[in-house]
């Protein structure tokens, strides 16, 4: 074996069954014979999509593997940063050892690519970027992580968050976050003077957690669009959640479209049950790119979640009454070439020359595979198979 690899009988998206060579961790070929000493597998007639993409999520707190905890927080979001601060210590939450059960799920899942928000915190300090930085560090090659510096707890409301936010940028996080400017800090110019300042001072991306609802949330989302536009940055801002473009004031919604689509600012979904969602067809259609994550999983927060992007893909059609095949498959998009264009993921595809990260999956058709989620005959990463049958090939501790 050379380390190369030759799959028979898939389907790339569904279409003719071909077979793939794989060499040198990318897209080598379509159809044609074997590579001599490539590693032959049976693709068994199964649909190809490229590496699904867990653009949002916080891999520092999951409680997976953990005793089963009890939750009686109350109903407001502050109840739950401030319940989340306190149980850290409690339950003795270790950020590299949860995370790295997270992320081994996910890669069995079919995830070739993750961005993990990280809660900077005068209480806990850095201690959950360098968790998920050793995370990073010893899966590498597994699945990629990028790692976004947030501020759960607030950053103008607790002295001291702004410096361990540029500490964390300084340690190795990819991004600097933010959480709703006018709800949380109660103060949207001097929240987004710092996001916007340690974007601009360190050249990253933003990624900014919007929870605020209806036109407060159209205000922060209006200034979000403004910097943007004023940096120069682009296609490289985020708003997560944005649960102010369900709101009932449709002609206000479709003004923010536009506007979000003008500074090309990026939407993500976790198409939640409890609150109105983002109208992902709509964006599309205007040209704003839409991705989707699974935001929290199984942690003090609520106890749903499998880190599974082929339900998330699922949710996001039910949150947005998809029914017919091709709007399954756009639900799919999101959760695939979303995400990677939200990312600004290099060479990701299944176009020959890509990066070799794909994922098997039983089904007649893309609909079906994503709605029947059978487990994932293969996942490759960097064109090695890193997962086979839903059982990833690394150990979580």
């Amino acid at each position: 074996m050379n380390g190369d690899l030759y799959i028979t009988n898939v389907r790339p998206m569904g279409g003719e069954a071909t077979s793939v060579t794989v060499q040198d961790g990318r897209i080598a070929s379509y159809g044609g014979d074997a590579v001599p000493g490539a590693d032959v597998v049976d693709g068994g007639g199964a649909i190809v999509v490229p590496g699904l993409v867990e653009a949002h999520t916080h891999l520092d707190k999951s409680l997976l593997g953990m005793r089963w905890y009890h939750n009686d927080v109350g109903p407001r979001l502050i109840d739950k940063i401030d319940n989340e601060r306190a149980q850290k210590r409690l339950l003795g939450i270790d950020p590299a050892r949860q995370s790295a059960r997270q992320v081994v799920l996910s890669v069995a899942q079919g995830s070739t690519h993750i961005r993990s928000h990280v809660d900077v915190d005068t209480d806990m300090g850095l201690s959950g970027i360098e968790g998920v930085l050793k995370t990073r560090e010893q899966y590498r090659g597994v699945v990629d992580i990028d790692i976004v510096a947030f501020p759960q707890s607030g950053m103008l409301i607790r002295p001291g968050t702004v410096e361990l936010m540029e500490e964390a940028l300084k340690l190795g996080a990819d991004v600097i976050g933010g959480l709703d400017p006018s709800a949380i800090d109660r103060d949207p110019k001097g929240h987004l003077d710092v996001v916007f300042g340690l974007a601009d001072r360190y050249g990253c991306p933003v990624d900014i957690h919007l929870h605020e609802p209806a036109e407060l949330g159209a205000f922060s989302m209006e200034l979000i669009i403004e910097r943007t536009k004023a940096l120069g940055l682009q296609g490289r801002v985020t708003v997560s959640h944005a649960f102010c473009l369900g709101m009932a004031d449709q002609d206000y919604v479709a003004s923010l479209i536009d506007a979000l689509a003008e500074a090309r600012v990026h939407i993500l979904t976790t198409a939640p049950a409890s609150r109105p969602v983002p109208p992902v067809k709509r964006l599309v259609d205007a040209g704003v790119v839409v991705a989707a994550g699974s935001d929290g999983i199984r942690d003090t927060w609520g106890p749903y979640g499998n880190a599974d992007m082929l339900e998330r893909a699922v949710l996001v059609g039910l949150r947005n009454n998809f029914r017919r095949d091709d709007e399954v498959a756009l639900a799919l998009d999101v959760c695939t070439h979303g995400g990677a264009r939200m990312m600004d993921l290099d060479g990701y595809g299944l176009d020959v020359g890509c990066r070799a990260d794909f994922v098997l999956l039983d089904g007649e058709t893309l609909a079906e595979a994503v709605v029947s989620r059978r487990p994932r005959r293969l996942v490759v990463k960097n064109g090695r198979v890193v997962a086979r049958d839903g059982r990833a090939l690394v150990e979580a501790p």
